[in-house]
C-alpha cells in the first residue's frame, strides 16, 4: 500500500449514517446474480487467479503456529507457486507473490526476518484476537508493540457491543485511537460481520470506521460460525463506494473467512470490479484473508496446464 494517500478520516457525523437502511433481500437477489454467470474460461480464468493470488493476506492464526510454520508460509508467499508451473505459464516476469502474511503478535519477527527483502508486508491481528474482550488500554498496547516488531498493516477486531448497542460514538472515538496507535502501519479493521445481527448494522459500522480513519474494511476473523460472504461484501463495497464519493479517499476491502475455492475468489474479483472499479483489482485496495485459498488456486492452474487435476495434498500451505 506504498505511496497510497491514506485515508485521514472524517469528524464524527451521525446523521450522514443514522439513516441507513438496508434491503436484505435486494442485496441477495444482487449477490446471487454473481454466482449464475456464465463463467470465465481458459486463459482468461488464468489471468484471474493469478490476481486473485497478488491480493491474498497468507494467513497463519492457530494455537499450533511455531517459528517453522511461520518460516514456511513466508516461503510460499515468496514462490506461491512451483518453479515449474510459473515456467508452463511463462509469467517468470510477473514475480508472482501475495499481498501480505498475517500471524500473531508473537510470530512478527519471524515473519519479518523470512520476508526481508521481498516487499511483502507483515500484518499482525490485534486488539484481543478474535473476540476484542480485553480492556482499551491493553488493545493499545498490543497494536504499538506489533508496530515495534515489525508489523506494517495491524488488522483490529471492533468492539461488537458497541454496535450492537448503538454507541456509534463510542466506536468511533475507539477506532480513532487505534488508528493513533498504528503510526504509519496501515490500520484494518475487522467488523466480524455475522456477530453485527443486520446488514444495517454492517453498513453503519462500515461507514463509522471508515470515518475514524480506517484504511481497510474487513469482514471477518474467520473465527466466526459465518465469515465473508456476497451479500455482506456487497454491503460493504457500497459503503466504500459512497465514502469516496464524499470524500475522495479509497478505502480497502477484506473478505476473510470461508473462501475456500478458486471460484469463489473470481466471484469476489467479479464483484469488485462492478462496484468499485478496476482501481480496487490490486494488493493496495483489495486482499483475500485466506489460509487454505492458494491451494485450490494451484490446482485449477495446474489444470490449465496439463489438463488435470492434481491432488491437493500436493499443494500444502506450509
Amino acid at each position: 500500500m506504498a505511496g497510497m494517500k491514506r485515508n485521514s478520516g472524517m469528524r464524527y457525523a451521525e446523521a450522514r449514517f443514522a439513516d441507513l437502511r438496508i434491503n436484505k433481500t435486494a442485496v441477495e437477489q444482487r449477490a446471487a446474480t454473481l454466482t449464475k454467470r456464465r463463467s470465465i474460461k481458459k486463459d482468461n480464468q488464468a489471468g484471474w487467479l493469478l490476481r486473485s493470488i497478488s491480493c491474498m493476506d497468507l494467513t497463519t492464526l492457530s494455537g499450533d503456529d511455531t517459528p517453522a510454520k511461520v518460516r514456511r508460509l513466508c516461503a510460499k508467499a515468496r514462490q506461491p507457486l512451483t518453479a515449474e508451473l510459473v515456467a508452463a505459464l511463462g509469467i517468470e516476469a510477473l514475480q508472482l507473490k501475495v499481498g501480505a502474511v498475517c500471524v500473531y503478535h508473537n510470530m512478527i519477527s519471524t515473519a519479518v526476518e523470512a520476508l526481508y527483502g521481498s516487499g511483502i508486508p507483515v500484518a499482525a491481528v490485534s486488539t484481543g484476537f478474535p473476540a476484542g474482550q480485553i480492556p482499551l488500554n491493553i488493545k493499545l498496547q498490543e497494536i504499538r508493540a506489533s508496530v515495534k516488531a515489525g508489523a506494517s498493516e495491524i488488522d483490529i477486531v471492533i468492539s461488537r457491543e458497541k454496535v450492537l448497542t448503538g454507541n456509534w460514538r463510542g466506536l468511533y472515538d475507539e477506532v480513532v485511537r487505534y488508528r493513533e496507535a498504528c503510526g504509519d502501519a496501515h490500520l484494518k479493521t475487522i467488523l466480524a460481520t455475522h456477530e453485527l445481527g443486520t446488514l444495517t448494522n454492517v453498513a453503519r459500522a462500515s461507514w463509522v470506521c471508515m470515518m475514524a480513519g480506517a484504511d481497510f474494511i474487513k469482514t471477518s476473523t474467520g473465527k466466526e460460525p459465518v465469515n465473508a460472504t456476497l451479500p455482506v461484501s456487497l454491503v460493504m463495497m457500497r459503503a466504500i463506494r459512497d465514502y469516496e464519493d464524499e470524500t475522495g479517499f479509497r478505502i480497502g476491502y477484506k473478505p476473510a473467512g470461508g473462501i475456500k475455492t478458486a471460484k469463489e475468489s473470481l466471484e469476489y474479483l467479479a464483484m469488485i470490479k462492478e462496484e468499485l472499479g478496476d482501481a480496487w483489482l490490486s494488493a493496495g485496495l483489495f486482499r483475500f484473508g485466506a489460509s487454505s485459498l492458494l491451494g485450490d488456486i494451484e490446482r485449477q492452474l495446474e489444470h490449465h496446464v496439463t489438463g488435470r487435476y492434481s491432488a491437493s495434498y500436493r499443494h500444502p500451505m506450509g
